[in-house]
């Protein structure tokens, strides 16, 4: 899984003090998706055209090993990483909000949008969410996705939710 930051991970607004310092918020159910997704053998590479200490940080809390930041051409990065990791786009999903994304989506096997999205990149999607990006959109498409290869029951039953409860998967 290939995650966009600004707009998908976040809510596309970028917090800015008085001495330049930048800030984003970060969804916590997203980042509880993204570790059971990688508990469950899925890998999560994060690529941004910007650079922050803030995703830094939150990539580093969620122990993940892929972080790209200031990319200037995602397609090749995000290549890059696939080929180190032994995988290819086709058994990769992207998610994305904005055109620096299309590359990514229009390479990938499962292009996801997120309802804020731009309509260039929601009609290249397979998927929309129905949450925003910084909103959930991140644990609704990892749910999504665990849920169409079986997965999601695990995630339930580690937290004790009763057969009756875990609807359809």
């Amino acid at each position: 899984m290939c995650l966009d930051v600004d707009g998908v991970l976040t809510d596309g607004r970028l917090w800015v003090d008085d001495q330049g310092r930048g800030a984003r918020a970060f969804y916590v159910q997203d980042g509880l998706a993204i570790r059971w997704f990688e508990k469950l053998g899925g890998v999560v590479v994060i690529c941004s055209g910007k650079r922050s200490e803030a995703v830094a940080a939150r990539a580093g809390e969620l122990g993940l090993k892929h972080v790209i930041q200031g990319s200037t051409d995602k397609l090749t990065d995000v290549q890059s990483v696939l080929v180190s990791l032994g995988l290819t786009f086709a058994q990769t999903a992207v998610i994305g909000d904005d055109l620096p994304d299309l590359p990514l989506m229009q390479q990938c096997g499962f292009p996801i949008a997120v309802a804020n999205a731009v309509d260039e990149v929601k009609h290249a999607a397979r998927l929309v969410t129905r949450r925003a990006g910084g909103q959930g959109a991140i644990r609704e498409a990892f749910e999504h996705l665990l849920k169409q290869t079986g997965r999601w029951s695990q995630v339930l039953a580690h937290y004790g939710v009763e057969e009756a409860f875990r609807g359809s998967e």
